[in-house]
């Protein structure tokens, strides 16, 4: 079955098991990939495949990956896919109890250091990139007096307008377009402050 949707996670224990280092670097360069082995992916994170393959079995024992069959010519090795095409994660669902919130807030900044990390990595190896990539890419920060309905309303409208882009990419390298294309982060966070 093709992943469909976005996967809203609501229980501690999938949260916990997603909320691991490796199986988060795991689960974005799978879900960059699409389908790929165990082996493949341990060259991308550059660790044992044995231990690769533990932690996709973790992913895929909550519902965060799943096989995806069909994939290997000869049937030894496991391919694995997301189960969905994409996952979120939202406090409300977490703030019933402090170790459900303990937990939201650990794997929120685990998380959020992880995309940190590839920024920085981009930054460290900008020299590599060309002019027009640099020249593209782009840091911003915007602020506005907003009610939490207007967030709310603000995220849907940026994730259509993501979601408009991932579905041209992806029509792209359906039809064989690949030229040009690179994997882009865009990171977004929608949080009040004070000053």
């Amino acid at each position: 079955m093709a992943p469909r949707g976005n996967r809203r996670i609501t229980d501690v224990a999938t949260l916990k098991a997603f909320g691991h280092p490796l199986r988060m670097k795991l689960y974005r360069a799978l879900y960059i990939a699409r389908t790929a082995t165990a082996s493949q992916l341990a060259d991308q994170v550059d660790e044992a495949v044995s231990l690769v393959s533990y932690h996709l079995r973790k992913l895929a024992d909550h519902g965060l990956i799943e096989e995806a069959e069909g994939q290997g010519k000869d049937g030894r090795e496991r391919w694995w896919r997301p189960a969905s095409d994409g996952i979120s994660y939202r406090h409300e669902d977490f703030s019933d109890a402090p170790e459900r919130v303990a937990a939201h807030a650990s794997v929120t900044r685990l998380l959020v250091e992880q995309r940190i990390e590839l920024y920085r990595t981009f930054l460290d190896q900008m020299s590599a990139w060309s002019a027009e990539w640099t020249g593209a890419a782009f840091s911003s920060e915007y602020a506005a007096r907003l009610t939490p309905a207007e967030v709310r309303e603000l995220e849907g409208e940026l994730d259509a307008v993501l979601g408009k882009f991932k579905e041209r990419a992806e029509a792209a390298t359906k039809a064989g377009d690949t030229e040009g294309r690179e994997n882009v982060a865009v990171h977004l966070y929608g949080f009040p402050f004070r000053v």
